[in-house]
Parts: structure tokens; sequence; C-alpha cells
């Protein structure tokens, strides 16, 4: 019977608190599907990286990993970063059999963790009506990534707040505190500052940063190890089991 490993690529981070956060969700993901191989590696900055964990886990006998990017867009990273380094352990692994899957986003059980994040930043249902709200992302020049953005933001806009705004720590515009001194000015008489990002770090900092800067009334934190984001990772991973098993029997 073939046993599958989900390798977990995070992007890495000088800021210690980034693979903290990672390994907190990875013990979530293993928690909440006992007997499942879980690994972590990292495109830069921390250890190790992904080809050591491939070469490890081939020495090992693993024969099929399905490697997800920790993102919740899909830009570089999981364009060209991630394809790029998993080819290169392909040619150099031939027995051991690499897929990769798709990023986390867009999702509703993301959607969910931050809707989970406000209400621990102290956001109550009576609150939504009259709150502008900032969706902080890390920012892209990928235009496909920033059209998810705009998309999420327009979603929440729909679900009770009285103004959705997207912003970005870096790449473009508008800034964090861009987006709530406009949401004062058209009315919102509270404004929450929601950062779409997984682990903290300089990026988040700089969304934390900017909401203090214009007066925010509600941070609430990254997304993190919450249970949703677990169960999304597991989900990730069982879609690219089905595709490539049905890839092999067709």
């Amino acid at each position: 019977m073939t046993h599958s490993t989900l390798l977990v690529i995070a992007h890495g981070s000088r800021d210690p608190r980034h693979a903290a956060t990672v390994h907190a969700l990875t013990e979530r993901v293993r928690a909440e599907r006992p007997g499942l191989r879980v690994e972590t590696a990292y495109l830069e900055f921390n250890a190790p990286s992904v080809p050591r964990v491939l070469e490890r886990l081939a020495a090992e006998g693993a024969d099929e990993v399905v490697a997800l990017p920790l993102l919740l867009t899909r830009a570089f990273h999981a364009k060209t970063d991630i394809p790029s380094v998993l080819r290169e352990a392909r040619a150099r692994l031939p027995r051991l059999r690499v897929r990769q899957a798709d990023v986390l986003g867009p999702s509703p059980l993301l959607n969910a963790t931050l809707g989970r994040r406000l209400r621990e930043a102290g956001i109550r249902p009576g609150d939504i009506p009259r709150t502008g709200l900032v969706l902080a992302s890390a920012g892209s020049t990928d235009p496909e990534a920033i059209a998810v953005i705009a998309e999420i933001a327009r979603e929440l806009r729909h679900t009770g707040w009285c103004a959705v705004r997207p912003a970005f720590a870096s790449a473009l515009l508008p800034r964090t505190e861009d987006a709530v001194r406009a949401l004062r000015a058209e009315g919102a008489e509270r404004v929450a500052v929601a950062p779409y990002v997984i682990a903290p770090g300089r990026l988040p900092d700089r969304i934390a940063a900017g909401a203090e800067a214009a007066g925010a009334d509600v941070l609430a934190d990254v997304l993190g190890p919450a249970p949703e984001l677990a169960r999304l990772l597991l989900d990730r991973f069982d879609e690219a089991l089905v595709r490539e098993r049905a890839s092999l029997s067709a």
C-alpha cells in the first residue's frame, strides 16, 4: 500500500515567530489526522530546506509526497519557486513521487478563520453593520493574486460589514493606514483590520503598525494555527491525492 506524506512548504522568515507558528499549525494537522506523516520545509531563512527533506524521505523509503505550499494565493513562489525546486528533486530522486498541491486560497475556511480572529479581537455580530473592515494582505505584483484579494474583499462586504477595503503591506497600494483612513472618511463608525497572512513576521508587523498609526479600533491576529486552517491543509492534501490517482487510472 502507498503511504503518502504531507510536506508543508513555508516561505520562511528571520523572525522566529514565523517558524513557531508553522510548527503549531502542523502539530494541529497531525492531531486532526493521526497516522498521517507531516513534514515541514522552508524556501529560505529557516531549516530544513525542501531538497533536504525530500532527500531524507527518499532515503527512508517514502514513495509518495504531496508538497503543499503554505501560501494564500498563486503568486511567484507558487508558480515559479516551488515548482522549480520540486522539478529538481524529481530529477535527483526518480523513485519518489512528488505532487504539488494547490495553494490554500481562496477558501471559505480562510474566511472562517478571519471571522474567528476578528471575534477573538472583540468584534461582536452587532458591531459588523457599523464597522468598516480592512483586509490586509502581504501584497504581490502578480495580477492573479491581486484579483483574489479583491474578490475576497467583495465577498466579505456581502456578510454585513458597512464597507470592506483591501490593503497591502508591500508591492502596491493602498497601505493599511490608508485604507483605515479612507473608511473613516466614508463614515464608518469603527474600523477593524484583519491581517490576511498566516504567520507573524516583517510584513504582518507593518500591517499592525499601519493599523495603530491610523487609529484602527480593532486589530485581529494573523490566521495562525487555527482549526479551520488545519482542516484546509488536509483538504488540499486530499484533493492532490484524488487528482493524482485519477490521472494514474485514466
